[in-house]
């Protein structure tokens, strides 16, 4: 079995879209989850999610989809692997497709040949650098996507955590999070704290702020290259550690993201 292989893009078109191309990819991504919607073609092999306790499966020619906020993760069969192409759409961009109209999708696997080739050929503009000249192209195919498959959705659905809940995660620093002492804050043990935690976000803390330094330094990526003054500014140990979490949830080293920004 050859070897895998991960390129991911990067581009400021269509309200910043982002994408990742895996041929052969054999590791699992943890618990996690996308301020953007995840639309997933399979190319090959089976494309497996755990979403809400369930274990979700795509095969070859199958579309996989999550909404903003939707904690999932991917296992990996180890013994085999699954190729796909994965487009990170912002809620605004899928709006706009949707005539400005919020969008959920509740189907998680779509099968619709027609969709899938007409979604492959903007996966094909992504990789030739074109998306930015064609966005009426990207938008018709989303549109196509949204109009067939996707809900309605009410303006004010999806809020994950409470207003106080809230305040204390964008409040909360993301290198040196105490566990006892976020318990303290809010009044209980920890063990409580931990059931509040995981029930407010879908994620341990640990995944939490893990996730959420990963995404901090997609954006300090994007303007330096040395990988262990990210890391110790994160809070890793050094390089090696940072690298491994970075590619643990995002499917890529940092070098092969910074070559995308």
């Amino acid at each position: 079995m050859g070897k895998g292989l991960s390129k991911y893009y990067k581009l400021p078109a269509l309200g910043g879209l982002e994408a990742l191309g895996a041929t052969r990819h054999r590791t699992s991504f943890p618990h996690h989850y996308h301020d953007t919607f995840n639309v997933s073609l399979i190319y090959e092999g089976v494309f497996s999610a755990k979403l809400d306790d369930r274990l979700i499966t795509a095969p070859t020619g199958g579309i996989f989809v999550t909404n903003p906020l939707e904690v999932h993760a991917n296992p990996c069969d180890k013994k085999g692997s699954v190729s796909f192409f994965t487009f990170y759409l912002s809620q605004d961009f899928v709006r706009y497709c949707n005539g400005g109209r919020p969008v959920v999708f509740n189907s998680k696997v779509i099968y619709d040949t027609d969709l899938f080739a007409s979604l492959h050929q903007l996966s094909l503009l992504v990789d030739a650098g074109l998306a930015g000249s064609c966005e009426e192209v990207f938008r018709r195919g989303f549109s196509d996507l949204v109009v067939r498959h996707g809900s309605q959705r009410p303006a004010d659905d999806g809020a994950r955590a409470g207003r106080l809940f809230a305040e204390f995660l964008a409040e909360e620093n993301l290198a040196r999070f105490s566990l006892q002492e976020a318990a303290d804050r809010f009044g209980m043990d920890k063990y409580k704290f931990l059931r509040l935690f995981k029930d407010q976000t879908g994620l341990t803390p640990n995944n939490y702020f893990i996730l959420k330094r990963i995404e901090r330094s997609k954006s300090l990526l994007a303007h330096c290259d040395d990988l262990l003054s990210v890391a110790i500014d994160l809070g890793f140990y050094d390089s090696a550690h940072f690298s491994n979490h970075f590619k643990k949830f995002t499917g890529v080293s940092p070098g092969v993201y910074i070559q995308s920004v």
